[in-house]
């Protein structure tokens, strides 16, 4: 009987360390967040990765004998993106160049029209050289300057080591993904093994999924501007819609940023080139926004169309892009989760 009184006390202590100790993991979360991220995002590649690796892990079209090693099939998937990367690099670079060279030599025939278009609507008094414009700008600190330009420098920086670092844990995962695996059963009861494994698989094949149809919006974005650009008489239309299928993988921002060359190029043949090209990006994206990543979505990673605005919504509010972007495959984990936790009672 004596024993008694102590039992609430020590559930009281218990709850209140254990209190403590979430409190910590929460706050040790947070301070190394950015890691988390970052190991987050390598997982979620090497779980989309992993079906493409084993293909060429057991591939058959080389009379080698043996299955490929893991690693080297691996770098052979590194090095086929590396290599579209560059041959796309090397497609775009001189045509922008050229491009490029003639806007900036348009220039100031189109200030000298832009400023009189506003002299006319009185918005503008007089016309102003480019000196005159430096001149009247407004003046900030040659520190504050400079730390703007130290501050750019250095997120260009983490920006590239983030994304090194990416692929480098990707690349591991991928190696070690067998063990990983074993390792995280372990984790649990043998009893619930096989569905932890399942629902691993589905998982898998999800984040699979959406890389897909990543490729796939990229793909129709990309034919469709260059169906647009050449009725519109826009030069150079295939390698800006070459562009604007790489800005498609890029959430919120990317299709804004490929938009961006296709009105520098409308703007060397005409002003209404302009106009139109700028009316065919927002109904382009219009569309995209409202129809195509929803039900592309919901085909290829077999989630809900209302799902995924709202992912997309509370991923970009979170986290910006990078919440854009990881917005529907954690969405499609979640789902995988939630309905191995909360399994259907109709037999």
């Amino acid at each position: 009987m004596a024993a008694e009184p102590s039992q609430p006390k020590s559930l009281i202590l218990y709850a209140i360390w254990m209190t403590v100790l979430a409190v910590v993991l929460v706050w040790a979360a947070f301070l190394v967040r950015k890691v988390l991220l970052l190991i987050y995002v390598s997982g979620l590649l090497a779980i989309g990765f992993s079906p493409i690796v084993r293909l060429i892990e057991r591939q058959k079209v080389l009379p080698i004998g043996t299955r490929i090693p893991r690693w080297l099939a691996i770098l052979v998937l590194y090095l086929a993106i590396l290599g579209t990367l560059t041959a796309v690099g090397f497609m775009i670079w001189p045509p922008l160049r050229d491009q490029g060279q003639q806007l900036w030599k348009a220039l100031p025939d189109m200030a000298n029209r832009g400023q009189d278009f506003l002299i006319a609507k009185g918005i503008l008094n007089e016309r102003l050289t480019w000196q005159e414009v430096v001149a009247r700008a407004p003046e900030s600190g040659g520190g504050e300057a400079v730390g703007t330009v130290v501050g750019a420098v250095v997120g260009v920086a983490g920006g590239i080591f983030g994304l090194l670092t990416i692929l480098i844990l990707t690349f591991y995962i991928l190696v070690d993904a067998e063990s990983l695996r074993t390792s995280m059963l372990r984790l649990f009861p043998a009893r619930n093994r096989s569905r932890v494994a399942a629902a691993s698989a589905d998982i898998t094949v999800k984040v699979s999924a959406w890389l897909g149809g990543q490729l796939l919006l990229g793909g129709i974005i990309g034919a469709t501007s260059a169906i647009g650009l050449w009725l519109l008489g826009i030069p150079f239309f295939y390698v800006l819609a070459l562009i604007s299928a790489v800005g498609e993988l890029i959430p919120v921002v990317g299709p804004i940023l490929a938009a961006i060359p296709a009105i520098a190029v409308a703007s060397t043949v005409s002003v209404n080139k302009v106009l139109l090209v700028i009316v065919f990006f927002v109904l382009q994206q219009q569309v995209e926004n409202h129809v195509l990543v929803p039900k592309i979505m919901e085909r290829q990673v077999g989630v809900s169309a209302v799902t995924v605005i709202v992912a997309l919504l509370i991923g970009g509010n979170l986290l910006g892009i990078v919440g854009a972007i990881l917005a529907v495959p954690t969405a499609a984990i979640l789902l995988v989760l939630f309905y191995e936790l909360t399994p259907s009672k109709e037999k």
